[in-house]
Formats: structure tokens, sequence, C-alpha cells
């Protein structure tokens, strides 16, 4: 496992964090989802993503439980993401940012949040409110570095021009989709994508800033699970595998898709992985969010985020 260190955060990142969304009643036995977080953080990883919305909060509350039986909580960073839209309303407000955070300070029964990302972003809203309840939570002690998931890079300038006239604290992270396959259409209201050539002038702001990317959906949605054929697009019937053909099946991708099943061929590697080593290859500063199901899976991430590929192989697999 690689780690970084990243500014004003005292603890290293695993340059893989795997996501929580999996570990609810739903999914998992509180049981084998601390049997899953066991193995993942014994395997090196110890930066977990988590979110106030997923599974209304249950999430936070049996990760905050596994923090607690293990007596780790000083070897885990935690990225909490807070300030999800719901079906009423947008909800990036200061209000909205403070109560969210306390609901999930109350859940994890923690006092600080290491990392903490506005889950979506409202460009209605003025930045000044929402750069100054995030310092000032900051200053407070309750979260550590900040930034924003499905922010764009337009809107993060904006909140970092504010911090800077204001001598405040910046966004330092923001968290885009990101993967070899382009996002056609979005999966979900207000993803940002910076994938494609149409992610072209995102990627060239972060490349100037060294920005830290907290990248999500390596895989586009399971595009890279290799279940996507061009003749089969009709037979899929689950809501995810659904979303997964309406965002990411078009033919620029499957000409991606099958260079990568070649290349990943070659180098011994299976297409997932392959494409993992994509992401982690790519010339910005990424921390890739993975969402593994066994500890296998996430073995195998472990390993193509150590495949090198050449500036060619990259071109090539980016149809440039």
């Amino acid at each position: 496992m690689h780690y970084s260190h990243l500014a004003h955060l005292s603890k290293p990142v695993s340059r893989l964090i795997q996501g929580t969304v999996m570990i609810n009643d739903e999914g998992m036995s509180e049981e084998a989802a601390f049997n899953l977080l066991d193995s993942i953080h014994a395997l090196g990883c110890n930066t977990f993503d988590t979110a106030h919305v997923y599974a209304n909060g249950e999430n936070e509350a049996r990760f905050g439980r596994w923090l607690a039986s293990r007596g780790n909580r000083n070897q885990v960073v935690i990225v909490g993401k807070g300030a999800h839209h719901n079906g009423w309303r947008k909800r990036v407000t200061p209000y909205d940012i403070s109560s969210d955070l306390h609901d999930s300070l109350a859940r994890f029964q923690i006092n600080h949040i290491d990392i903490y990302l506005l889950h979506r972003d409202d460009p209605s809203q003025k930045v000044d409110g929402i750069v100054d309840v995030l310092n000032k939570h900051a200053d407070e002690g309750k979260i550590g570095i900040f930034g924003g998931s499905n922010w764009s890079h337009d809107r993060i300038e904006a909140a970092n021009s504010y911090a800077a006239r204001n001598g405040l604290r910046p966004f330092s992270i923001s968290s885009p989709n990101f993967s070899l396959a382009e996002q056609f259409k979005e999966p979900w209201s207000g993803c940002i994508s910076i994938s494609g050539n149409k992610g072209k002038e995102a990627r060239s702001y972060y490349r100037a800033k060294n920005t830290p990317l907290f990248t999500w959906s390596s895989l586009a949605g399971g595009f890279f699970s290799g279940r996507f054929r061009r003749d089969n697009l009709e037979s899929f019937t689950s809501y995810l595998d659904k979303l997964c053909v309406h965002s990411y099946c078009y033919e620029e991708n499957f000409e991606r898709l099958d260079k990568a099943e070649a290349l990943a061929k070659e180098k011994g590697l299976s297409l997932p992985q392959l494409a993992l080593a994509y992401v982690m290859n790519y010339s910005l500063n990424i921390f890739a969010l993975v969402g593994c199901q066994t500890p296998q899976e996430f073995e195998a991430n472990v390993k193509a985020s150590t495949v090198k590929l050449s500036d060619e192989e990259m071109a090539k697999l980016s149809l440039s």
C-alpha cells in the first residue's frame, strides 16, 4: 500500500480509500461488516470514506461502533461527507452543513472528522457562507481539512479565492468522478466528472494546483467488470446495471474497453485491475475511492495500484 501526507493532516493517507456504503443491514450483518473492515485495515488501508446519507445514518453509526470496539481511532483517517440534497431541496447551506456534521459526530461517537467533504454543490449559493462555516468548524476542532465532492473546479477556485482574500483556510480536496471511461450522462443529479474530453480543462487545473483528488468510480459504475458488451445492453434489469448502461455504454468507451482487455491480458491482470491501474498512473494527485465487498477484491486493488503503465500505454487506452 502506498501512502501520502496531506498538508495540515497529521496522519498519512492510504492511496486506496475504502468506501463504507455496503456496511449496512441490507448489505451485511454487523459481524460481517466488522470482519470486512478488519481485513481491509490489515491490508494497509487506513482511510475510509463515509457519508451522512448512507443508509440514513446507519453506516456512520456502524462504522463508529467498529472504531470503538477496535480502539483504533488514532490509526484511522475518516473521510466524512455531508450536505447532500434530498427530494425536497438542495442542502448546501451553512445550517445544513453544521446540522449534518453534528449528526455525523454523534453517530461516530467521536469529536473530530479528519477530512470533511461537501457531498454536493449548489451553485446558487454564494461560496462566502460555505467557506466561513467550514472554517468555523475547523477552528473548533470538529473537522480537519475540507473540500468538495462533486464540485466543479470553477466553484472550488471561487471558494479558494474568497478564502485567500479573507485569510481563511481553503478547500484542499476535490472528489470528482474519474475513470478510463467517459461519463456521457450523469448517473445521479449533480455528479461532476473529469474524465474524457469534457474533463480536460478540470484536469489541467488540478494538475497545475497539484490538488489531492479523491476520485470515485474507477470502474465506471461496473463498466470495466467485463459484463457489459455492445450486444447485451438490453438484458440488464437491475437499477445499478441500468445506470451503467445509461452513463457509460457508448461506442467510444467500448473502444477503450477493447484496448483495456488486450493490455490486461498482456500484463496478466484482470480487466478491473487494469482500469484501476489507469487511474493510479494518471498524471494527477489521485487517491482512488473503492467499494470492495471482500478482502480478496481489496487485495487485487492493492496489486493494481502498484502496476506501472508507460506513457504510450496510457495514451493508447485514452484513445489519444
